[in-house]
C-alpha cells in the first residue's frame, strides 16, 4: 500500500527509527482519513485528535534525541474499543442507560497500549453491551461496512475492525465473548487474535469468565502478534493472568511438515458457498507452504453447543444484562433484550453443572482432533454478509440455502471461546461476490499461540491480502 493512513504498524516503526517519517506525519494522514470516511462508516464514537497531535510531537521528540527510549507502540495511532474503560472518559457500554458514565478506572487493555507508547486518537463504536455480532446502536447510530456500506461490520469489536479497513487507525483493540474479535476481523478483510484465556489480563469481574477474551486487532499478522505482545502477561488486578508472558517471536517458523486439518462447515453447518470456495483456497495455499492438510470429520452437535453457551451466558453475561433490561428496558435495543430473553430461555432448566457436561461433550471431539493436528482450520463465519442498521429481531438469515431461526447460528466462533484455552488467529481468505470480506480461523492447540501466528504468516506470505486490494473512495452520506 502506499496510501501513509494503511502503512502498516511495522513499517511505520522502522520508519520512524530511520527518522524517514515523524509519527505526526503518521498520525496527521490517519486523522484525515477518518475526516474523509467516517461520516459514511461511522467507526468511532469519540476522537482525541488534538491530545493525540500532542502525543505525536512528544513520541517524534524521542525518535530524534532518545531513540533508545522508544517503547514497542511508541507514536502508533491505536484506536480503542469503547467498552474499555479510561479513566475520566465516557464509560457508556453504548447505551443510553449510561450515556452519562463516566469511568472512575483504567483497564488493563488501555495501560498496556498507554505503557508502551501507543496514542489513543479514537474510541470504537460496539453494539449495547457488546452483545451482539454488528455493530449499531441508539447512542451511536450504525456502523457500516467499508467494503460495502450496505452491510455490517460484524461485532461486538466492529468499529476497530471497519476502522483498520477504512484506514482511520493503524491498530484497534478488541474483546471476544462469542466471536467478537474474530466476527469484525472476518467482515473487514483483517487480522483478529482471540487468545487463549488468562493469556491477556482482563478487567474484573468477567476476568472470572472463561469465555471472555481481551485481544488485538490488525491488518497484517505480524501487526497484530506486535500489539498482542504488548497486551499480553501477568497484571497485578487479574489473578486469572497468565505468568510468565508469552511473546510471539518477530521471525515465525515456516510450516514445512506442520499437521493441518480443516472443516468447511463443521459436519453439515449452512455455509455460503463462496465462504466455502475461498476456505478450501485457503487450506491449498497452506498445502503449497509445505503443510501436511486434511479435510477432517469434524461434527458439532449446533442445538448442544448453543445450549452449552447459552447455560454459560445466563449465568454470567446475559444475567448481568438481563438485570439492566428489567430496570430499563425503554432504552435498551431490541437486540439486547432479545439477547438476554434468548439465552434465559435457551438454559432453562438446565443447572452450571449439565451446562459444563454439555461443554464437555463439545470439547472431545476438538480433543481427540488435537491429538492428530497441529491446528485446525475453519469459516470464521458462514454468512456473507449481515445488512447494516438490522438487529434481526424476530427473523432469521438465509445462509447457503438455508433459513437460520437466528442470525447468531451463522457464526462458527462460540465453539471456541467454549475451547477457550485455544488460541485463535481469524485472517482474510477472499472476498464474496458483494465485494464483503471472508475469513478464516486458525485454531491451535491448547496455549499454543505461536504455532497459530506461524500458519497466519505463512499464508500471507502466499496470498497477501493488502497488496493490491484498496478501499474505494467513498465520501458523503451512506445509504439510505
Amino acid at each position: 500500500m502506499t496510501d501513509l493512513h494503511y502503512l502498516s504498524a511495522t513499517d511505520a516503526l522502522a520508519k520512524f527509527r530511520s527518522r524517514e517519517l515523524s509519527p505526526v506525519e503518521l498520525m496527521e494522514a490517519v486523522i484525515a482519513r477518518a475526516e474523509d470516511v467516517d461520516g459514511s462508516v461511522n467507526a468511532f464514537c469519540h476522537t482525541y485528535y488534538e491530545r493525540a497531535l500532542d502525543q505525536a510531537r512528544a513520541a517524534e521528540a524521542v525518535y530524534a534525541h532518545r531513540p533508545e527510549d522508544a517503547r514497542a507502540l511508541e507514536g502508533l495511532p491505536v484506536a480503542l474499543k469503547d467498552e474499555v474503560m479510561v479513566e475520566g472518559e465516557p464509560a457508556t457500554m453504548a447505551s443510553l442507560v449510561y450515556q452519562d458514565e463516566v469511568a472512575a478506572m483504567t483497564a488493563p487493555t488501555a495501560e498496556r497500549i498507554l505503557e508502551f507508547g501507543g496514542i489513543i486518537h479514537a474510541r470504537t463504536t460496539t453494539p449495547e453491551f457488546s452483545c451482539a455480532g454488528f455493530t449499531h446502536s441508539r447512542l451511536y447510530g450504525v456502523t457500516r461496512n467499508p467494503w460495502n456500506l450496505e452491510f455490517g461490520v460484524g461485532g461486538s469489536s466492529g468499529g476497530s475492525g471497519a476502522a483498520l479497513a477504512a484506514g482511520t487507525t493503524t491498530l484497534a483493540s478488541g474483546s471476544d465473548i462469542g466471536g467478537s474479535i474474530r466476527i469484525p476481523a472476518s467482515f473487514n478483510g483483517v487480522v483478529g487474535f482471540k487468545p487463549p484465556y488468562g493469556r491477556v489480563p482482563v478487567e474484573v469481574p468477567f476476568n472470572m469468565d472463561t469465555y471472555c477474551h481481551n485481544g488485538p486487532l490488525a491488518r497484517t499478522v505480524a501487526d497484530c502478534a506486535l500489539f498482542e505482545n504488548t497486551m499480553a502477561g501477568p497484571h497485578p488486578a487479574d489473578h486469572t493472568s497468565l505468568r510468565p508472558k508469552l511473546e510471539i517471536p518477530e521471525r515465525l517458523d515456516g510450516i514445512e511438515g506442520l499437521r493441518i486439518g480443516f472443516s468447511v462447515d463443521f459436519g453439515g453447518w449452512a455455509v455460503d458457498p463462496e465462504i466455502v470456495a475461498n476456505t478450501r483456497t485457503s487450506v491449498a495455499a497452506l498445502s503449497d507452504a509445505g503443510a501436511i492438510v486434511e479435510e477432517v470429520d469434524l461434527v458439532v452437535d449446533r442445538d448442544v453447543l448453543m445450549r452449552a453457551i447459552s447455560v454459560h451466558y445466563q449465568t454470567m453475561f446475559a444475567a448481568w444484562i438481563g438485570s439492566i433490561a428489567d430496570e430499563h428496558r425503554d432504552l435498551l435495543n431490541d437486540y439486547a433484550i432479545d439477547f438476554a430473553q434468548m439465552t434465559a430461555k435457551n438454559g432453562a432448566g438446565v443447572s452450571v453443572l449439565e451446562g459444563m457436561d454439555l461443554e464437555t461433550q463439545i470439547w472431545e471431539s476438538l480433543g481427540r482432533l488435537f491429538q492428530r493436528y497441529d491446528v485446525l482450520v475453519c469459516p470464521t463465519v458462514a454468512t456473507r454478509g449481515l445488512v447494516a442498521g438490522d438487529g434481526y429481531v424476530g427473523h432469521g438469515l438465509e445462509v447457503g440455502g438455508v433459513t437460520l431461526d437466528n442470525y447468531f447460528d451463522s457464526m462458527l466462533t462460540p465453539l471456541f471461546n467454549l475451547a477457550s484455552r485455544c488460541p485463535v488467529l481469524s485472517v482474510p481468505s477472499g472476498f464474496a461476490d458483494n465485494g464483503v470480506p471472508t475469513g478464516i480461523q486458525i485454531v491451535a492447540r491448547t496455549y499454543d499461540d505461536v504455532t497459530a501466528f506461524r500458519v497466519g504468516a505463512a499464508l500471507e506470505r502466499i496470498r497477501p491480502w493488502w497488496d493490491g486490494h484498496r478501499l474505494p473512495q467513498f465520501t458523503g452520506a451512506p445509504p439510505q
